[in-house]
Formats: structure tokens, sequence, C-alpha cells
């Protein structure tokens, strides 16, 4: 990979929300493995407050069962009508959600994590027009 690359790469930011710290961080940490930057949120509220401040986010992975308002997948909905170009790929390790529930364009991966098809997964949605 050139210089040129690896700048573009690395510029491009995945939000990754889980309120299970250990789980966020473990997630960030493949995130950063696949050369892109991560920044964190431990719930719906927060990542939404990101999204609002920030226009580099570029791929959001949630997971499902999160405390409060809105859970993962309701995030995932209001990800793809207020910031379409932004790729949505949704996990859980606790349920498997019916395809038809989850937003246009989006992936579901099951925890645990296998982080090489984590990784091979985030690229994919990288590069499959997410962003615009």
């Amino acid at each position: 990979m050139n210089a040129a690359t690896a700048t573009d790469i690395s510029s491009r930011v995945v939000l990754v929300v889980d309120d299970e710290a250990l789980l966020r961080m473990l997630a960030a940490d493949i995130v950063e493995e696949a050369g892109y930057a991560a920044v964190e949120a431990r719930n719906a509220a927060e990542a939404l407050s990101i999204l609002e401040g920030r226009a580099d986010i570029c791929l959001l992975i949630t997971d499902v069962n999160m405390p409060g308002q809105l859970d993962g997948i309701a995030l995932a909905h209001i990800t793809r009508e207020k910031w379409p170009a932004v790729g949505i790929m949704i996990v859980s390790g606790r349920i498997r959600p019916d395809p038809s529930s989850l937003p246009a364009g989006s992936q579901f991966m099951p925890k645990p994590f296998d982080a090489d098809k984590v990784i091979a997964e985030i690229r994919a949605v990288m590069t499959s027009g997410y962003p615009q």
C-alpha cells in the first residue's frame, strides 16, 4: 500500500456503538487493525450526537441491544435516513434480526467477532458504495 492510499484509508472514520466497554474497545481495535480510525459511543443517543457533529463518519458499527430509548436497529434506520452515505454494520450476540427489519444496504455480523471476518466485512462495506 502506498502512502497516499494509507492516508486515504486512515482518514475514514468508523463509529463503533456498544454499551459494553470491553466489546466496544475490541471492535474499535479491529477497526483500527483494518486501517481505519475509530470513534466510540456507549449508546444510540451518544452516537447520534457524534453523527450530528462530524462529517467524516463513513461506517456505523452498532450493537442491537443497548440501554436508552433507541436500540441499534432504530439507530441504524435513523442513520440511513439522515446520513444515507454512511455504511451500516449491525452486530449482536443475542439475536439475529430478520433481514427485512434492517435498513437497506446494511450488513449483520454475529458476535463473538472473528476479527478477520469483521475486517473483511468493513473493507467490503467501505468499497461497496458507502460512503458515496
